[in-house]
């Protein structure tokens, strides 16, 4: 198998497989990126789920990325449940933990 010369790469195609034809759809006009690659207005995900495509706009609203994430509500709770002994670490980080939470001595 030989490498793609790059002095002349390959123009950009829709990606979709059309396995009934056993073929790409190889499609070269207005193509959009999507996470599964490049594709035609006629293979977009929302196409082929039968779903409306979704309306161009600004897109998520300015306070989707100042909520709370689970994921970092959890890491308080897990710092309280090492201090407590009834989560499951190891004996170094629960002495660190019971070190931090102890008022320090003069």
């Amino acid at each position: 198998m030989t490498a793609p010369d790059s002095q002349h790469p390959r123009p950009p195609v829709c990606g979709h497989w059309i396995g009934a034809e056993r073929r790409h759809c190889l499609a070269r006009q207005d193509l959009r990126e999507y996470l599964s690659g490049l594709r035609c207005p006629r293979h977009t995900p929302a196409k082929l789920a039968n779903a409306p495509e979704p309306v161009p706009g600004a897109g998520l609203p300015a306070g989707a990325w100042t909520t709370p994430s689970p994921q970092s509500a959890s890491a308080v709770f897990d710092e309280a449940a090492i201090r407590s002994g009834k989560r499951r670490s190891s004996p170094h980080v629960y002495r660190a933990a019971l070190d931090a939470q102890r008022p320090q001595r003069e």
